[in-house]
């Protein structure tokens, strides 16, 4: 009699098929989860300030409201360690619906929460317990993402495929930024502060539901199900060994993916808030802008940077990961310099074009990441350590970055420092990528070959070198 597949088996043409579905997913879901994250800083500025943490001194709240955003940051890599963990143990697939759930819940909750007015310092303490919740579950949800994709997809277009749940970032500041500029323009200020902010909050709950339709839809990926099966059978068999938990393994075994995943995300991570966040205050308290003058330069840049990131991903599959996050990160070296004259302009259409620029060169970092983080790693512990890697340069980059540029300007009353700040992050970006082998085209059911950052004169550095010769 012939031998029956095993359950747990993935076919490889039912598993790969479908891979629109799959990507759908990931984009989608990704959409939603920013959405919710970007929603809080909008609000942050807008009303929380008002509503949970009022003051006499107006900029006292808005630093409070503020600081709870930087809290969301803080609970990152906690979210990626734990969803890391599980997310090797049990599956990609069960975390994402996971994490979707956590940050669809915590935002509509929001949306439902007393005011300082009403139960006074419990407000603002529920609402940062709810930011804390968010940023565990953006944490967890970047890694299952992407992987989600690079798992399904075939490796000659995975930069391509994996790059679409990256456009998430762009898509979900467009819609949290669009709906509420909808209610702006439709509300008086006195009906948002008095309950229209709520509404952005409560549509998370449907977003979320057409979120869970989608991922719950799509199979678990076959690379997982084919290093579980293999550790079954090798447990079966006794040789497997105890087994350490991923990120035990992920820091023993690969701590230098985990560092040049930290320095490839640095540059991207601090240049994308400097030119999405700190850029309002910059045009409203340095220029006396306005500021729909910044929010509207951010639409437009955000809309360029939702529809060129997968064409950065796809040049990746042909050029490599490490020449296409270069013109980024290199780019981005100049334009630090570029950017601020253009601001200083005080013209709308030039301001437009400088945040627009801006998010290219940091879209051609972002693109080929997803694909370029996920073959630093093996199947076994690729979702520990992609999402450590990811979420510990948020801490250092994302989280810190607009106070540190707010504490420049303020300090120097110049952008000039802030421009140095931003371009010494783009080299230290550059100086990784060129010290990291070259991941395209590498299979990712097979056992990596060593470390990312190759030592001179080994095997390893050899087939760097034939894997970046010109032609390959």
């Amino acid at each position: 009699m012939a031998s029956q597949p095993s359950p747990t088996s993935p076919k490889p043409q039912q598993a790969r098929a479908g891979i629109g579905r799959v990507i759908s997913a990931s984009l989608i879901g990704t959409t939603i989860e920013w959405y919710d994250f970007f929603l809080y800083g909008s609000a942050a500025a807008l009303v929380f300030n008002k509503l949970f943490f009022p003051s006499s001194e107006p900029l006292v709240g808005t630093l409070l409201a503020f600081l709870t955003y930087a809290i969301g940051f803080a609970a990152r890599p906690l979210g990626g360690l734990v969803f890391g963990h599980y997310g090797d143990k049990i599956g990609r697939k069960k975390l994402l619906v996971l994490s979707l759930l956590m940050m669809g819940g915590a935002t509509f909750a929001m949306g439902l929460l007393p005011t300082h007015a009403s139960i006074g310092v419990g407000a603002p303490i529920l609402l940062t317990v709810l930011r804390l919740i968010q940023g565990f579950a953006l944490g967890g949800e970047w890694g299952g993402a992407v992987l989600l994709v690079s798992e399904h997809g075939d490796d000659k277009n995975r930069g391509f495929w994996a790059s679409w749940p990256q456009a998430g970032a762009p898509g979900g500041n467009l819609l949290a930024t669009g709906v509420l500029a909808l209610l702006a323009a439709v509300q008086s200020d006195e009906a948002f502060l008095a309950w229209g902010w709520r509404i952005p909050f409560l549509l998370s709950g449907v977003l979320v539901v057409i979120g869970l339709w989608i991922r719950v839809s799509v199979s678990e990926t076959p690379l997982f199900l084919e290093a579980q099966a293999k550790a079954a059978a090798q447990a079966a068999a006794g040789t497997g060994g105890a087994g350490k938990p991923p990120v035990v393994e992920v820091f023993r075994t690969n701590w230098r993916g985990v560092l040049t995943a930290i320095g490839t995300r640095l540059g991207e991570n601090i240049s994308y808030y400097v030119i999405t966040a700190f850029l309002l205050v910059y045009v409203t308290t340095h220029l006396g802008l306005s500021k729909s003058d910044g929010l509207n330069a951010v639409l437009i840049g955000s809309a360029v940077h939702f529809v060129t990131i997968p064409l950065w991903g796809a040049l990746s599959d042909r050029i490599g990961r490490r020449p296409v996050t270069l013109i980024g990160s290199l780019g981005m070296t100049g334009w630090a310099f570029a950017f601020f004259a253009m601001l200083d302009s005080k013209s709308f259409p030039v301001i437009a074009a400088a945040v627009t620029i801006g998010l290219l060169f940091h879209g051609a970092m972002y693109g080929p990441q997803a694909a370029f983080i996920s073959e630093m790693f093996d199947t076994e512990v690729r979702y520990s350590g992609a999402s450590m890697g990811s979420q510990l340069a948020s801490i250092i980059g994302g989280a810190l970055a607009p106070i540190i540029a707010v504490a420049l300007l303020d300090g120097y009353g110049s952008s000039l420092p802030i421009s140095i700040y931003l371009a010494a992050a783009a080299l230290i970006t550059s100086a990784t990528v060129l010290a990291a082998r070259e991941t395209r085209g590498r299979s990712l059911a097979g056992p990596l070959d060593g470390d990312p950052l190759p030592v001179p004169g080994s095997r390893r550095a050899g087939a760097d070198a034939e894997l970046t010769s010109p032609g390959t």
